[in-house]
């Protein structure tokens, strides 16, 4: 089975302090430590999980700077077979459905059986994986938490549905799933795991590479432009606890102390 999973180099947040920046167009992003998107470890493991008992190879996708490169190569370690890089100028402040586009240009030069996404990213939208599905014409299921392959036509795709309650379908390949967190357990990847793939090529594409014109696919392209970013007032009686993690949490025990929430 051909497996493509798309993943992307966020912030990470239990590493970072995250603050909007002076003009509200985005967060403060010197010196963040960044990671891949937890959603999309998920679709990893996943992704090689299925590889490791019906065979068939795990291709692994990023849109992003020459940075994300490490991201690609991390999931390499983890297991994935190969790495594709999609680098443009262009690319920058893509929107969902600009993003799924130039996904779908490298997806279609494939003959993947699957596409995995994780569930959503640092945006929080979850837009990219159905949007991807679309554009390729290809049945889609969000929230999957559960995956079996019945057989090279066929996957059984679990769902996690409202009120708690789980939903099953089966689906014909190819298909597009979005991975939820807790699916898997996903491996760790040790120094030994980075070094093999240190030398490995990863192929290096832009718009022209996948056959895309540039005002397709750049700012102007993009239907849903952010027009502010800010952290929200806190409301009637809020309180923002200060201070290190820590002392918030001591803060916090004697505020629930104090209102009767603990003893």
């Amino acid at each position: 089975m051909e497996i493509l999973v798309c993943v992307k180099r966020v912030p990470d947040a239990s590493e970072n302090e995250i603050e909007v920046n002076a003009q509200g167009t985005d967060i403060e992003r010197d010196d963040l430590v960044y990671s891949v998107n937890e959603w999309d470890n998920y679709a990893v493991e996943e992704a090689i999980r299925i590889r490791d008992k019906v065979g068939g190879t795990v291709t692994v996708l990023s849109v992003g700077d020459e940075e994300t490169e490490e991201v690609i190569r991390r999931q390499m370690a983890m297991g994935a077979d190969k790495g594709i890089h999609l680098c443009d100028e262009v690319f920058e402040d893509a929107d969902g459905r600009t993003l799924a586009g130039i996904i779908k240009a490298e997806a279609a030069n494939g003959n993947y059986d699957l596409i995995l996404t994780g569930a959503q990213a640092d945006d929080g939208a979850g837009q990219v994986g159905g949007m991807v599905a679309a554009l390729l014409d290809v049945p889609y299921a969000s929230l999957v938490n559960r995956l079996e392959v019945l057989d090279d036509k066929k996957i059984l795709v679990g769902r996690e549905i409202a009120g708690g309650n789980q939903e099953m379908n089966e689906i014909d390949l190819p298909c597009v799933l979005s991975i939820q967190t807790g699916i898997n357990e996903p491996r760790y990847v040790g120094i030994r795991g980075i070094r093999k793939v240190a030398s490995v090529e990863i192929p290096l594409k832009g718009a022209a590479g996948l056959g895309l014109a540039a005002d397709a696919v750049g700012p102007a392209a993009a239907k849903v432009k952010r027009m502010d970013y800010f952290v929200p007032d806190p409301g009637d009686g809020a309180e923002i606890l200060e201070g290190s993690t820590e002392e918030k949490l001591d803060k916090l025990v004697e505020l629930l102390k104090a209102k009767g929430g603990i003893k």
